[in-house]
């Protein structure tokens, strides 16, 4: 007589032996657009940081920062910014004050004196869940079979007990924040810098809030108005500037360079760029449909060190080309 077997065990197995076998191969930009598009739908928007707004300002750089590199909007001269500050899930319509808004992003746009541009894509965690854009994709993939309906233990259950630092990206507090003015921000990538004597510097960028790191009680966010970010930040720039400094982590002995979910200590040394300074909110949707902020659009003088920023830098485009 034929035994009796557990469907929900037999399942889950098949989901293990498929994602090891996906971990294997490289994550191409379709399959992490389509891993997004199961978490959180197809909205032809954005895969991921669907609802946002648009700022203009301008970036000044330190007296220091050609020190750093030679790219050329760390020189002397000021240039123009295009900044994004965006809630997390790719659905348009999430509120502000939901869970699926945080981590916020921070997208910048520098126009450069020589009609280019270089981009920088940033988010309100000093992480990130995967060390590979094909354990992201694993990532993506368990969580979008996951749904309140599903067997327990669930895809992204087994998931995240044989990957604890996705496990505690998720889990971490995100605290709801007051603006997005008042959330300090992460380039959790590596990059190379050079300068023109040909020296190098390793780092990951950071956005420190001049006004400080504000936020405010989950019961209090919980009945702020759905849109009360982009409220805010309107209202905040018809009084004044909203100003960051735009810093370097540098790299130290032992930190991987090639690993966004490890963070690097707090006490690395830090090198002063420069200064953001957003005046006025764009109500523009059509021109907030067609900018791509792209991680791997660099200038001379910087460099990708994280192979994830090229897996990044190719899959947005593919969001692009679905939401257009």
């Amino acid at each position: 007589m034929r035994r009796p077997y557990n469907l929900a065990l037999v399942l889950m197995s098949s989901f293990v032996a498929a994602t090891t076998a996906l971990a294997e191969e490289q994550a191409t930009p379709g399959q992490l657009v389509d891993a997004l598009n199961g978490v959180f739908g197809q909205h032809h928007a954005r895969a991921v940081h669907a609802k946002g707004v648009l700022l203009n300002g301008a970036f000044t750089p330190s007296a220091t920062a050609s020190r750093i590199s030679k790219a050329p909007h760390l020189q002397q001269t000021s240039v123009p910014v295009v900044v994004r500050f965006s809630d997390f899930a790719g659905i348009p319509s999430v509120p502000d004050n939901d869970p699926l808004a945080s981590p916020h992003g921070m997208a910048i746009k520098f126009k450069l004196p020589d009609g280019s541009d270089t981009d920088l894509v940033t988010h309100s965690f000093n992480g990130f869940p995967s060390a590979t854009a094909a354990d992201f994709r694993d990532l993506l993939i368990a969580l979008g079979r996951s749904g309140p309906n599903a067997t327990k233990p669930t895809p992204l259950d087994t998931y995240l007990a044989s990957h604890p630092r996705a496990k505690a990206f998720l889990t971490a507090p995100k605290p709801n924040p007051e603006s997005f003015a008042t959330l300090p921000y992460f380039g959790v990538n590596t990059f190379k810098f050079t300068n023109a004597a040909d020296q190098t510097t390793f780092g990951r960028y950071q956005l420190q809030p001049v006004s400080g790191a504000k936020y405010i009680a989950d019961d209090a966010a919980a009945k702020e108005p759905p849109d009360y970010l982009l409220t805010e930040i309107k209202q905040r720039t018809e009084k004044g500037p909203v100003k960051f400094r735009l810093v370097l982590q540098l790299a130290g002995p032992g930190d991987k360079l090639d690993d966004p979910s490890v963070a690097w200590p707090d006490n690395r040394e830090t090198a002063e760029l420069g200064t953001l300074s957003l005046t006025r909110v764009i109500a523009d949707e059509a021109l907030d449909k067609s900018l791509l902020f792209l991680p791997n659009a660099l200038p001379d003088g910087i460099e990708s060190a994280d192979p994830m920023i090229d897996a990044r830098g190719q899959a947005y485009p593919v969001s692009f080309g679905r939401r257009q």
